[in-house]
């Protein structure tokens, strides 16, 4: 039956197209420390109340269902999760949930600022891998892009996940024209110097200023031909569900990798779900709707809390489309910014 678990996984979350989701990506807040021109205002944000923000018992407890229902990989995003004081603790307890067929994985999507300060007790905690943004290596271009002179404690920080035993290391950067576009080659060979692996990702509609313009996207295409002039590019087959198409560089073992979200989707196969730092459950990084889990967080315990979120969770996963649209003309661009979607 279309939308059934196949056998063996009658609890997993599976939508009804069929895709079976192992991943949750949980917002841990919508603050930074940067504020790049393709995510956030540099000035008038309104940040989500504190009071809605949850706590580390309440993510620890829908990750603990999440993880009865199949979800095996959880990526702590933002805004900046390093931010977050008790981000160590968020780590430690959601790397110790016992999963439902697999052990679960804690990875992180971070501008590194934080790194070297923090990284020995995360990978102490259980963190296993490590997603860095870095959209330039140039100084002025990287103040000018996020509106904050940090390029030094964000190299800083990479040098300190490179130094660490998580990997595969990845640095990702958004590819945009007449930003960074000359500078692609430079970013791949400066991730092959420090043991990375650089992804590039097609630019989307998700700035807080719905300023979004396609002709400012540089394409999959766009992107390939200029590593081509570098490097030759040998595709990487077994992609699954994984966002980026990876190639190798010269025949390895180096790679490369790009998210083209925009010109050649990849929904089909698409495994994650995203829960907001206030306790909103999405389905899709461009979704709509939502599914508020506050109500059900926070009122007074009762034995039917459990259910209820996985009600929530099944809930999101059924009304899962079966892509994100943004071809469509009739497209809308999602409310929130990326920085209080998670990544």
């Amino acid at each position: 039956m279309r939308g059934a678990a196949p056998e063996g996984q009658a609890g997993a979350l599976v939508d009804t197209h069929g895709r079976i989701h192992r991943d949750l990506r949980i917002s841990l807040t919508d603050r930074c420390s940067l504020r790049c021109t393709y995510c956030m205002p540099e000035q008038g944000n309104e940040w989500l109340a504190k009071t809605s923000i949850l706590t580390v018992d309440e993510i620890v407890e829908i990750a603990t269902v999440a993880a009865s229902l199949g979800v095996s990989t959880f990526r702590l995003t933002g805004g900046e999760p390093l931010l977050r004081t008790d981000i160590v603790e968020v780590v430690r307890r959601i790397a110790a949930i016992p999963g439902a067929d697999r052990p679960v994985e804690v990875a992180m999507t971070t501008n590194g600022i934080r790194l070297p300060e923090l990284l020995p007790d995360l990978v102490d905690a259980g963190l296993g891998r490590l997603n860095i943004s870095i959209d330039t290596v140039r100084r002025e271009r990287f103040a000018a892009l996020t509106r904050r002179d940090r390029l030094d404690d964000v190299l800083a920080g990479i040098a300190a996940a490179a130094a660490s035993p998580l990997r595969p290391l990845k640095l990702n950067a958004v590819a945009m024209r007449g930003v960074n576009d000359d500078e692609l080659v430079d970013l791949v060979q400066y991730a092959v110097d420090v043991g990375a692996q650089m992804r590039f990702i097609e630019q989307m509609p998700l700035d807080a200023g719905h300023t979004w313009d396609r002709t400012t996207m540089v394409t999959r295409e766009e992107i390939l031909a200029a590593l081509a002039e570098r490097w030759e590019l040998t595709p990487v087959p077994g992609r699954g569900g994984a966002p980026a198409e990876t190639w190798l560089l010269d025949g390895g073992p180096h790679r490369v990798g790009v998210i083209a979200s925009v010109t050649a989707p990849f929904c089909g196969a698409c495994d994650r779900l995203r829960l907001t730092a206030d306790g909103q459950l999405r389905n899709c990084l461009f979704s709509i709707a939502e599914y508020d889990l506050l109500p059900v967080l926070r009122e007074p315990f009762t034995a039917s809390r459990e259910e209820r979120i996985a009600e929530r969770l099944r809930a999101c996963v059924h009304g899962k489309l079966p892509g994100h649209a943004i071809n469509d003309p009739a497209f809308l661009q999602p409310p929130r910014g990326m920085n209080a979607i998670g990544g």
